[in-house]
């Protein structure tokens, strides 16, 4: 058994450029076209944002590399508008070490972080076990718990992306949801200009 952090990666992306070709398209509304200059798209954005007119930020895209918990996941894939390519327990085999993600919350607490280690190690060898006996991954995943490390990839347009944040940053969110989504949001204002400014959490 091996405990890891949750972790993300985002595909290289050029934000002046998106929010440039943003503008673009938005301007089209309101044939504006003759009002763009080299530094006219923030406030273009910021003006459309405030005003409620944010179809126009889905015409750009950006997709993450998520390492999270399975339990996570569930919730990520929730939001209908997206694209996901997921890890999958029916194709890949965990005939080695089987990889977890640590709960944070139990960091404070050693009765409760044993108790889980306890489950976690009880999953791994009854995994381990049903393989021996010749069961498929597809069958035996079915002692995997929520804990499970898993890898999936999202992509939302723009828009999305600030939907995700304001439900997934939320106070109210999963607090291993918030683990990620807030360093993932605090990535998402330094790369892309304006979109994401006006979106607040609490810590």
């Amino acid at each position: 058994m091996k405990l890891i952090k949750p972790s993300f990666e985002i595909e290289e992306i050029d934000g002046e450029k998106m929010i440039r070709l943003v503008e673009r398209c938005g301007r089209v509304c309101y044939k504006s076209e003759s009002h763009i200059t080299s530094d006219s798209a923030r406030n273009f954005i910021k003006a459309i944002i405030k005003n409620g007119h944010e179809s126009v930020l889905e015409h750009e895209k950006i997709t993450v590399f998520i390492v999270c918990d399975r339990g996570v996941t569930h919730e990520i894939v929730r939001h209908r508008i997206g694209a996901y390519s997921q890890e999958s327990t029916r194709y890949c085999s965990y005939r080695t070490v089987i990889k977890f993600i640590r709960p944070f919350f139990f960091s404070d607490n050693k009765k409760k972080f044993a108790q889980w280690k306890k489950a976690m190690l009880a999953c791994e060898k009854a995994y381990h076990q049903l393989l021996e006996l010749g069961a498929k991954p597809q069958e035996a995943r079915s002692v995997l718990p929520n804990s499970l490390k898993t890898e999936i990839a999202v992509t939302y347009d723009l828009r999305e992306w600030r939907h995700f944040f304001k439900l997934r940053c939320a106070k109210a969110a999963h607090p291993q949801m918030r683990e990620i989504t807030i360093p993932l949001l605090q990535v998402f204002k330094q790369l892309v200009p304006v979109v994401f400014d006006d979106i607040v959490y609490d810590a």
